[in-house]
Protein backbone atom coordinates (compact mmCIF):
# COMPACT_ATOMS: atom_id res chain seq x y z
CA UNK A 1 0.00 0.00 0.00
CA UNK A 2 1.61 3.30 -0.92
CA UNK A 3 1.87 6.32 1.26
CA UNK A 4 -1.03 8.36 -0.42
CA UNK A 5 -3.71 5.82 0.50
CA UNK A 6 -2.25 5.62 4.18
CA UNK A 7 -3.82 9.19 4.42
CA UNK A 8 -7.10 9.90 5.69
CA UNK A 9 -10.17 10.77 3.11
CA UNK A 10 -10.62 13.90 3.29
CA UNK A 11 -14.35 15.79 3.45
CA UNK A 12 -16.02 19.01 2.31
CA UNK A 13 -19.14 19.69 4.60
CA UNK A 14 -20.86 22.69 2.54
CA UNK A 15 -23.76 24.13 5.10
CA UNK A 16 -27.62 23.46 3.70
CA UNK A 17 -29.71 26.72 3.19
CA UNK A 18 -31.92 27.42 5.91
CA UNK A 19 -35.76 27.00 5.85
CA UNK A 20 -36.38 30.84 5.75
CA UNK A 21 -33.33 31.56 2.94
CA UNK A 22 -35.20 28.54 0.90
CA UNK A 23 -38.69 30.23 1.23
CA UNK A 24 -37.00 33.78 0.61
CA UNK A 25 -35.36 32.87 -2.33
CA UNK A 26 -38.61 30.82 -3.82
CA UNK A 27 -40.42 33.95 -3.25
CA UNK A 28 -38.88 36.49 -4.68
CA UNK A 29 -38.70 33.92 -7.94
CA UNK A 30 -42.45 34.33 -7.79
CA UNK A 31 -42.95 37.87 -7.41
CA UNK A 32 -40.35 38.73 -10.54
CA UNK A 33 -42.24 36.19 -12.42
CA UNK A 34 -45.38 37.85 -11.27
CA UNK A 35 -44.41 41.15 -12.24
CA UNK A 36 -43.19 40.04 -15.58
CA UNK A 37 -46.82 38.48 -16.14
CA UNK A 38 -48.49 41.40 -14.78
CA UNK A 39 -46.03 43.41 -17.30
CA UNK A 40 -47.18 41.18 -20.31
CA UNK A 41 -51.02 41.46 -19.43
CA UNK A 42 -50.70 45.30 -19.55
CA UNK A 43 -49.00 45.23 -22.89
CA UNK A 44 -51.36 42.65 -24.51
CA UNK A 45 -54.59 45.15 -23.33
CA UNK A 46 -52.54 48.73 -24.42
CA UNK A 47 -51.50 46.89 -27.81
CA UNK A 48 -54.51 47.22 -29.89
CA UNK A 49 -55.12 50.94 -28.61
CA UNK A 50 -51.16 51.56 -30.17
CA UNK A 51 -51.55 49.52 -32.78
CA UNK A 52 -54.24 51.65 -33.59
CA UNK A 53 -52.97 55.10 -33.23
CA UNK A 54 -49.93 54.25 -34.78
CA UNK A 55 -51.81 52.88 -37.80
CA UNK A 56 -53.56 56.48 -37.66
CA UNK A 57 -50.99 58.55 -37.38
CA UNK A 58 -48.16 57.38 -38.52
CA UNK A 59 -49.01 54.78 -41.41
CA UNK A 60 -51.40 56.96 -43.45
CA UNK A 61 -51.47 57.54 -47.08
CA UNK A 62 -49.21 60.71 -48.32
CA UNK A 63 -51.15 63.95 -48.49
CA UNK A 64 -53.70 62.84 -46.06
CA UNK A 65 -53.91 66.12 -43.51
CA UNK A 66 -55.43 64.96 -40.10
CA UNK A 67 -57.71 68.64 -39.46
CA UNK A 68 -58.04 67.65 -35.59
CA UNK A 69 -54.85 68.57 -32.99
CA UNK A 70 -53.34 65.03 -31.68
CA UNK A 71 -52.60 65.65 -27.99
CA UNK A 72 -49.27 64.50 -26.91
CA UNK A 73 -48.96 63.52 -24.31
CA UNK A 74 -52.80 62.33 -23.96
CA UNK A 75 -54.66 63.49 -20.64
CA UNK A 76 -56.03 61.13 -18.19
CA UNK A 77 -59.55 61.58 -17.20
CA UNK A 78 -59.19 62.93 -13.62
CA UNK A 79 -61.40 62.88 -10.39
CA UNK A 80 -63.36 65.40 -10.83
CA UNK A 81 -66.43 66.88 -9.26
CA UNK A 82 -69.02 66.80 -11.39
CA UNK A 83 -73.07 66.78 -11.15
CA UNK A 84 -75.99 66.01 -13.71
CA UNK A 85 -78.84 68.67 -14.06
CA UNK A 86 -80.43 67.66 -10.99
CA UNK A 87 -77.39 68.11 -9.15
CA UNK A 88 -76.86 64.51 -7.82
CA UNK A 89 -73.30 63.63 -7.81
CA UNK A 90 -72.14 61.57 -10.58
CA UNK A 91 -68.58 59.49 -11.24
CA UNK A 92 -67.22 60.91 -14.42
CA UNK A 93 -65.39 57.65 -14.42
CA UNK A 94 -68.60 55.93 -15.65
CA UNK A 95 -67.79 57.84 -19.34
CA UNK A 96 -65.31 55.61 -19.69
CA UNK A 97 -66.29 52.91 -22.41
CA UNK A 98 -67.30 55.24 -25.37
CA UNK A 99 -65.62 57.85 -27.74
CA UNK A 100 -66.73 61.26 -26.15
CA UNK A 101 -66.89 64.06 -28.39
CA UNK A 102 -66.97 66.92 -25.68
CA UNK A 103 -68.06 70.62 -25.61
CA UNK A 104 -67.72 72.94 -23.14
CA UNK A 105 -69.71 76.23 -21.92
CA UNK A 106 -71.33 77.82 -19.53
CA UNK A 107 -75.23 77.12 -18.65
CA UNK A 108 -76.17 80.68 -20.16
CA UNK A 109 -75.13 79.48 -23.25
CA UNK A 110 -74.34 81.84 -25.59
CA UNK A 111 -74.60 81.75 -29.92
CA UNK A 112 -71.37 80.01 -30.02
CA UNK A 113 -72.12 77.29 -27.25
CA UNK A 114 -75.26 76.57 -29.58
CA UNK A 115 -72.93 76.38 -32.89
CA UNK A 116 -70.92 74.04 -30.66
CA UNK A 117 -73.14 71.70 -29.61
CA UNK A 118 -75.92 71.85 -32.76
CA UNK A 119 -71.97 71.00 -34.68
CA UNK A 120 -71.69 68.01 -32.00
CA UNK A 121 -74.87 66.57 -33.10
CA UNK A 122 -74.33 66.78 -36.41
CA UNK A 123 -71.51 65.27 -36.47
CA UNK A 124 -72.10 62.02 -34.06
CA UNK A 125 -75.56 61.82 -36.51
CA UNK A 126 -72.98 61.58 -40.00
CA UNK A 127 -71.35 58.78 -38.39
CA UNK A 128 -74.42 56.69 -39.17
CA UNK A 129 -74.14 52.92 -37.93
CA UNK A 130 -70.84 54.01 -36.21
CA UNK A 131 -72.84 56.58 -33.82
CA UNK A 132 -73.31 54.38 -31.04
CA UNK A 133 -69.71 54.22 -30.38
CA UNK A 134 -69.31 57.83 -29.78
CA UNK A 135 -70.93 59.61 -27.09
CA UNK A 136 -72.16 63.53 -27.28
CA UNK A 137 -71.03 65.28 -23.59
CA UNK A 138 -71.78 69.09 -22.99
CA UNK A 139 -69.82 70.31 -19.96
CA UNK A 140 -71.47 72.82 -18.13
CA UNK A 141 -69.06 75.52 -16.23
CA UNK A 142 -71.12 76.95 -13.80
CA UNK A 143 -74.40 76.36 -11.37
CA UNK A 144 -76.80 78.60 -13.64
CA UNK A 145 -80.17 76.98 -14.61
CA UNK A 146 -79.59 75.26 -18.13
CA UNK A 147 -82.37 77.23 -20.81
CA UNK A 148 -85.42 74.97 -21.45
CA UNK A 149 -84.58 76.32 -25.23
CA UNK A 150 -81.76 73.59 -25.46
CA UNK A 151 -84.17 70.43 -24.22
CA UNK A 152 -84.89 69.37 -27.56
CA UNK A 153 -81.37 69.65 -29.07
CA UNK A 154 -79.39 67.88 -25.59
CA UNK A 155 -81.65 64.76 -26.58
CA UNK A 156 -79.81 61.53 -26.17
CA UNK A 157 -76.28 64.26 -24.75
CA UNK A 158 -74.41 63.50 -21.67
CA UNK A 159 -74.81 66.55 -19.64
CA UNK A 160 -72.73 66.70 -16.67
CA UNK A 161 -71.48 70.11 -14.44
CA UNK A 162 -68.06 70.70 -14.15
CA UNK A 163 -66.67 73.55 -12.11
CA UNK A 164 -63.99 75.72 -14.38
CA UNK A 165 -60.68 74.77 -12.46
CA UNK A 166 -62.23 71.08 -12.14
CA UNK A 167 -61.91 71.47 -15.75
CA UNK A 168 -58.62 72.93 -16.80
CA UNK A 169 -56.96 69.78 -14.43
CA UNK A 170 -58.13 68.01 -18.01
CA UNK A 171 -58.90 70.20 -21.00
CA UNK A 172 -57.22 73.00 -22.41
CA UNK A 173 -57.81 75.42 -25.45
CA UNK A 174 -55.40 76.78 -27.85
CA UNK A 175 -53.42 79.66 -26.53
CA UNK A 176 -55.77 82.79 -27.37
CA UNK A 177 -58.50 81.09 -27.12
CA UNK A 178 -61.35 79.53 -24.45
CA UNK A 179 -62.67 75.84 -23.95
CA UNK A 180 -65.96 77.05 -25.22
CA UNK A 181 -64.86 77.57 -28.57
CA UNK A 182 -63.07 74.20 -29.34
CA UNK A 183 -64.70 70.36 -29.73
CA UNK A 184 -62.75 67.63 -27.56
CA UNK A 185 -62.24 63.59 -28.66
CA UNK A 186 -61.75 61.50 -26.12
CA UNK A 187 -60.78 57.46 -26.23
CA UNK A 188 -62.98 54.86 -24.73
CA UNK A 189 -59.99 54.82 -21.61
CA UNK A 190 -61.03 58.77 -20.94
CA UNK A 191 -58.22 59.90 -22.59
CA UNK A 192 -58.13 63.11 -23.90
CA UNK A 193 -56.58 62.51 -27.12
CA UNK A 194 -57.69 65.18 -29.85
CA UNK A 195 -58.68 68.97 -29.94
CA UNK A 196 -60.56 70.43 -33.17
CA UNK A 197 -59.84 73.78 -34.26
CA UNK A 198 -61.22 77.17 -32.29
CA UNK A 199 -64.85 77.97 -33.64
CA UNK A 200 -65.74 75.31 -36.17
CA UNK A 201 -67.48 75.98 -38.93
CA UNK A 202 -69.29 73.65 -41.40
CA UNK A 203 -66.79 73.10 -43.42
CA UNK A 204 -64.22 72.25 -40.56
CA UNK A 205 -66.91 69.94 -39.13
CA UNK A 206 -67.13 68.42 -42.64
CA UNK A 207 -62.89 67.71 -41.99
CA UNK A 208 -63.37 66.75 -38.61
CA UNK A 209 -66.10 63.95 -39.48
CA UNK A 210 -63.34 62.62 -41.79
CA UNK A 211 -61.00 62.37 -38.40
CA UNK A 212 -63.63 60.72 -36.03
CA UNK A 213 -64.71 58.03 -39.07
CA UNK A 214 -60.58 56.95 -39.36
CA UNK A 215 -60.35 57.12 -35.48
CA UNK A 216 -63.56 55.24 -35.66
CA UNK A 217 -62.36 52.64 -38.06
CA UNK A 218 -58.47 52.07 -36.80
CA UNK A 219 -60.06 51.33 -33.16
CA UNK A 220 -62.38 49.12 -34.83
CA UNK A 221 -60.44 45.65 -33.57
CA UNK A 222 -61.05 46.51 -29.78
CA UNK A 223 -63.86 48.90 -29.73
CA UNK A 224 -67.51 48.14 -29.50
CA UNK A 225 -70.31 50.15 -29.03
CA UNK A 226 -71.59 50.85 -25.67
CA UNK A 227 -69.91 50.32 -21.82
Amino acid sequence: MNAASDEPLGLTVHSMPSPNQALDGAEGRRTSVGRWKMIAVLLMCAAPVIASYFTYYVIRPEGRSVYGELINPQRELPRLTATDRNGAPVDVATLKGQWLLVAVADAACDALCEQQLYLQRQLRESLGREKDRMDRVWLVSDAAPIPERLNNGLHGATVLRVPADQLAKWLAPISGHTLGEHLFVVDPMGNWMMRFPARMDAAGASRAKRDIDRLLRASSSWDEPGR
